[in-house]
């Protein structure tokens, strides 16, 4: 009789394992930008799956006894297959339970966070989808906004690469446009980038890089977009950095304007 009941209570104490994947976006570099709902689930974390451009005080949130895994795909140098990603998310889903897959900027702006949501649901795994801060919106810590009455009339966000390694055709398209272009993933196609601007009589056109966004280490430049890549050499920017190009990019003159005048 005593041995059953052990048995029980080791059976009550045991932990009833429910797969559950939270895909959430770390933001654009600085821990604090975090929201606030990716904290609190930071803190129930069975295990974290973080990326290269997830902040690593993040980290620390979790539970000191959760498994923390680097999953990282650093730009154009080593990276973990999206295959071997899935199969984490899938056995530790299944065998430890709550599973947050950690992921830099917002995971469904260029982060493939849908195709492993995507994946979960089909094999019986339950899916949240939290949203981050994504690098294009801390452009404004650079005195830079995205939209400006009168200047900018909406955003085209476009990615650098495609998986083909080529330049998407869509920035030909936005470029018709006022509207202020963002270019994720683009360093290694800056030469692409301004010789289509050039090609369509566009060279002139204001351009802002920006590395590190949020971060203390944060730098940019700014020029025209046919100087794109004489402005990463002559700054020392690389990746990871975004690409801003439109006439949003002057009004930061403003400012700077407006602190000269009022020291005199």
């Amino acid at each position: 009789m005593c041995q059953k009941m052990s048995d029980i209570s080791a059976n009550m104490d045991a932990k009833v394992i429910v797969p559950e994947l939270f895909v959430l976006g770390a933001g654009p570099g600085d821990p604090e930008l975090l929201t606030v709902r990716g904290y609190k689930i930071l803190q129930q974390a069975d295990v974290v799956l973080y990326d290269n451009l997830a902040n690593k005080e993040l980290l620390g949130i979790a539970p000191e006894w959760a498994d923390k895994i680097y999953v990282g795909k650093q730009p154009y140098g080593q990276y973990t297959p999206q295959e071997s990603i899935l199969e984490l998310i899938k056995h530790f889903c299944f065998t430890k339970g709550r599973v947050v897959r950690l992921k830099g900027g917002d995971p469904f702006i260029f982060g493939r966070g849908f195709e492993e949501i995507i994946y979960a649901r089909q094999i019986g795994i339950k899916t949240h989808f939290i949203p981050g801060i994504t690098s294009m919106q801390a452009c404004g810590m650079e005195d830079i906004p995205l939209t400006h009455r009168a200047v900018s009339e909406g955003i085209w966000v476009v990615t650098g690469t495609k998986k083909d390694g080529t330049l998407s055709a869509d920035l030909r398209l936005a470029m018709q446009s006022n509207a202020t272009v963002v270019v994720y993933m683009g360093m290694k196609q800056l030469d692409s980038i301004a010789d289509t601007y050039i090609n369509e009589g566009r060279g002139d056109t204001p351009a802002a890089i920006i590395q590190h966004a949020s971060l203390d280490h944060q730098k940019s430049a700014s020029g025209l977009v046919k100087d794109l890549a004489a402005m990463a050499e002559n700054n020392g920017l690389s990746h990871p950095a975004i690409i801003i190009i439109g006439y949003v990019v002057e009004l930061r003159n403003m400012l700077n304007m407006d602190e000269h005048e009022g020291t005199h």
